[in-house]
């Protein structure tokens, strides 16, 4: 079989297939992440990123590929999560960029086209590093170009691709030793590598092994939190929120007394997607599950349906969850705290951090930050999370704290496409970010700001405490699974079985000389006794440190620590 032609038709049926194969492998991709923490979500973060560009792909209204490949490149960069998703953004503007004037696309257009990706992700990269996904993307183009100089197929080129990154893929180990010594690829590597195979696979029309593949009520529910966790915590009026009501069904589909329809994707997907936002549509031959924010929820009930009966349904008023939670941060917020007042006059400077949990909110807010986009380790925000927030603020400028390094890209993406001047300070951590609003004056300019701020980042040591997921050996340590890692600035320190040991371990690690004041933030999973503990073990390590201790709710890490 040869094929000298894409068309709307087969470039739609690529990107959709790609997106259910990232869809499907989201949990080995992150399961290839060099610490084994458990927040490693490359995988989580690749697929919602190219959901999002499938949809804008799917709901374009044209027939010119090069037309869909700019909607694809679009949907992507608003939606891109994490580094490794605003990465793939980026091969998908450069591609789109090469290809946008094209009806219908060659062999040589295909070539062309993954080249100019490959060139658009590593000027993306401050510092390009080989071993990584880009190493895959730029061995895949060329030998899709070194293919297209004496063929027309298509399926030539694209199979040239496909194979040329997967060997690329195997050889990222060699180039970057940490994966050797882990024993893994790298993962935003794996992910392209199998957003080219669905290439491959819908072009030659292959149908998947796992085309069947139907995610558990576990992963469903992770894809949800990421998707819709910044629909109502990050807006301060629950009256804003346009869609009010979450609403998740799960269908089996052809049973029921209602049925009234033959299930189709497309169909089933168009109607749900004129009814709301945030939407997910996941199924198999048996099952579709449903999540999506809407004023009718009725509607997507009654519509599920005419294509089967109801094994669940769950709708949930968002205005009041919203309701509550400002509730629960007005009983939690200390008296004498000097919260910044949310009023209704907008702030000459929009300060948005981002943080994952009440407590973290509640510290940063006390420090001067105007507005939390819930997020961070784990749920990294998404590009249009993160400019909304900016137009949401209605200031005239703004600052934006990551506080996340996998979340640097998304950022500056952000700041490109804000209607207002923004800046990034680039704190890698909470405590960086929190130690950053130190160097903020109200008065000063922009570029003033984040010069002062970025300062000031290097005059704190940040440390996580938590648990590996898997056993490994890194940094020089026998970690076991279930073990408590104590991690400063991205590099373990200490292992333990014992939490307060790894904690008081870590914090040895970190004080110096010139080190004065330790700050304590417990999480979600740890209790004011445990902390209270902690501080006063530390304090027992030198009389002259002075220590604070905080809540911060976050999920995943049972302390952060800050030595100053």
């Amino acid at each position: 079989m040869k094929v000298t032609e894409i068309t709307n038709l087969e470039f739609g049926k690529m990107v959709q297939a790609a997106s259910q194969k990232l869809n499907q492998n989201a949990d080995f991709i992150n399961s290839l992440n060099v610490f084994p923490v458990p927040d490693g979500d490359t995988g989580t973060n690749m697929s919602l990123s190219l959901q999002s560009g499938a949809k804008y792909e799917r709901d374009a209204d044209t027939t010119a590929v090069g037309a869909l490949a700019v909607a694809l490149a679009k949907g992507l960069l608003m939606g891109a999560r994490g580094n490794s998703g605003v990465i793939l953004s980026q091969i998908f503007r450069g591609f789109s960029k090469k290809l946008a004037d094209k009806q219908t696309l060659t062999a040589q257009d295909l070539a062309d086209g993954f080249a100019a990706g490959a060139e658009t992700a590593y000027k993306a990269v401050m510092k390009p590093t080989e071993g990584t996904i880009l190493t895959v993307v730029r061995e895949g183009a060329q030998a899709g170009l070194n293919v297209a100089k004496d063929s027309d197929d298509i399926l030539a080129v694209m199979d040239a691709v496909y194979q040329a990154a997967k060997a690329a893929l195997a050889t990222t180990p060699d180039l970057l030793p940490v994966l050797k010594q882990v024993g893994v690829v790298d993962s935003g590597g794996q992910g392209l590598t199998f957003v080219l195979e669905a290439f491959d696979d819908s072009l030659n029309g292959r149908v998947s092994e796992t085309a069947d593949y139907q995610p558990d009520d576990a992963e469903m529910d992770e894809m949800i939190d990421a998707t819709h966790h910044q629909s109502v915590q990050g807006k301060l009026d629950p009256n804003s929120i346009k869609y009010g009501y979450c609403t998740e069904i799960m269908v089996r589909i052809g049973r029921g007394k209602q049925v009234d329809h033959k299930f189709d994707y497309d169909t089933f997907y168009d109607y749900l997607a004129k009814l709301g936002d945030s939407l997910l549509v996941v199924n198999d031959d048996e099952i579709v599950k449903v999540h999506v924010h809407t004023e009718h929820p009725g509607k997507v009930i009654a519509w599920g349906q005419e294509f089967g009966d109801l094994a669940k349904v769950k709708v949930d008023n968002m205005r009041m969850q919203q309701e509550t939670i400002m509730e629960h941060d007005e009983e939690k917020a200390p008296e004498a705290a000097p919260v910044a007042p949310e009023t209704e006059e907008a702030p000459e400077t929009a300060i948005i951090a981002i943080a994952a949990g009440d407590g973290l909110a509640t510290l940063f807010k006390s420090l001067g930050v105007t507005h939390v986009v819930n997020g961070g380790q784990t749920m990294n925000p998404s590009t249009q999370d993160i400019v909304d927030a900016i137009h949401a603020s209605k200031a005239k400028r703004a600052i934006v704290l990551p506080n996340n390094k996998n979340i640097f890209l998304a950022a500056e993406q952000a700041a490109q496409v804000a209607d207002i001047p923004t800046v990034i300070v680039h704190a890698k951590t909470v405590s960086q970010g929190m130690t950053a609003m130190l160097g903020y004056s109200p008065d000063a300019s922009l570029e003033d700001n984040q010069t002062s701020m970025e300062d000031n980042l290097t005059t704190v040591k940040s440390g996580q405490v938590t648990h590996a997921i898997r056993d490994t050996q890194l940094d020089g340590f026998e970690i076991k699974e279930g073990n408590y890692m104590g991690i400063v600035d991205g590099t373990i320190k200490v292992t333990d079985a014992d939490l307060l040991t790894t904690a008081v371990d870590m914090v040895k690690a970190m004080l110096d000389d010139d080190s004065e004041i330790v700050t304590i933030i417990y999480g979600a999973d740890t209790t004011a006794e445990v902390a209270a503990d902690l501080q006063q073990r530390v304090s027992d390590l030198d009389d002259d440190l002075e220590t604070e201790v905080h809540e911060g709710d976050q999920p995943v890490y049972p302390f952060l620590i800050s030595v100053e």
